[in-house]
């Protein structure tokens, strides 16, 4: 299961109850923060989300937006005595205010920071079941977007089938990587005869602000769930332009060309109230489209 909680849709000005950019990524009962605008504990507090089950955070640029609420986080996790370690992913000099800021905190818990480069995409994690990459994106300071892919899923036991061929218990792990089952006398039991495939494993792209960009294609084409930055409606898109963002039209039409299955768009600017228009004009162009609405969590199943 994938789920994705929105604790801050705004872009950079608080307003009508929207704040900066903030999202909980849960991937195989894993939790990842992306971005940590100002107010992110707080809208952990109010969607009971536990900090302490954090284990990686990851800051897309360094505009105030999406990163002041990190140090405040940071002394939180410490005050309240955590231990397990934090690995932080950002632009470099991210680094050097985090040392700045903790240097005085006699901080309880090792931080592990990884600079991100200014590479098209760059594998940052890879472990047993998930991997993260990060790719740069066209925005007026060094910026970039994350696309969380879980693992190949191993196949599941045909329990029937398997008891049937008399395949012994010690060979099912090997049945679930994909191996055949060779008998004493040479017979082959393919694997699909005894096993069933596993779940798809799921995708989900977080493209940080930008301007309208097709070479993002390289990096978000198929994916399950793709959050896209919106902060103005189609009418101001040459506005949008000089501010390196991003439209509403603009971001529907990368998710149709990119054939994801399911667009969230986002970073609304203070200058509008309702939502409404945004998702009226996304939908437009690109139907599976919803608001990243603060407090709301997206799941999907495999």
């Amino acid at each position: 299961m994938l789920g994705l909680t929105i604790l801050g849709s705004n872009s950079a000005i608080p307003a009508f109850n929207r704040h900066p950019t903030a999202q909980i990524l849960t991937l195989q009962d894993q939790l990842f923060l992306i971005d940590c605008g100002e107010g992110t504990q707080m809208q952990m507090n109010k969607y009971r989300i536990r900090k302490s089950r954090i284990s990686k955070i990851f800051i897309s640029h360094l505009h105030g937006d999406h990163y002041f609420g990190l140090i405040g986080l940071l002394t939180s996790m410490n005050l309240l005595g955590r231990k397990n370690p934090l690995h932080i992913y950002g632009p470099p000099d991210l680094e050097i205010i985090i040392k700045t800021q903790m240097e005085k905190e006699h901080t309880l818990f090792d931080i592990h920071f990884c600079a991100l480069q200014n590479s098209s995409i760059e594998k940052i994690v890879d472990d047993t079941s998930i991997e993260v990459c990060a790719f740069s994106t066209k925005h007026s300071v060094p910026c970039w977007g994350f696309l969380f892919k879980e693992k190949k899923i191993n196949r599941r036991i045909d329990n029937t089938q398997s008891s049937l061929q008399d395949i012994p218990l010690r060979f099912y792990k090997r049945l679930q990587e994909g191996e055949d089952y060779i008998k004493e006398d040479g017979t082959r039991i393919l694997n699909d005869s005894v096993t069933i495939a596993g779940p798809k494993p799921l995708s989900y792209a977080f493209c940080a602000d930008t301007l309208y960009d097709e070479t993002l294609l390289n990096h978000i084409t198929n994916i399950d769930l793709l959050y896209h930055e919106t902060t103005y409606l189609d009418s101001l898109k040459q506005k949008a332009t000089e501010r390196f963002h991003s439209t509403t039209k603009q971001a529907a039409t990368l998710a149709q060309k990119a054939n994801v299955k399911r667009l969230l768009i986002g970073h609304f600017s203070s200058q509008y109230e309702a939502l409404l228009p945004f998702l009226e004009e996304a939908t437009s162009v690109f139907s599976c489209t919803d608001l990243a609405l603060e407090g709301l969590t997206y799941r999907l199943h495999q």
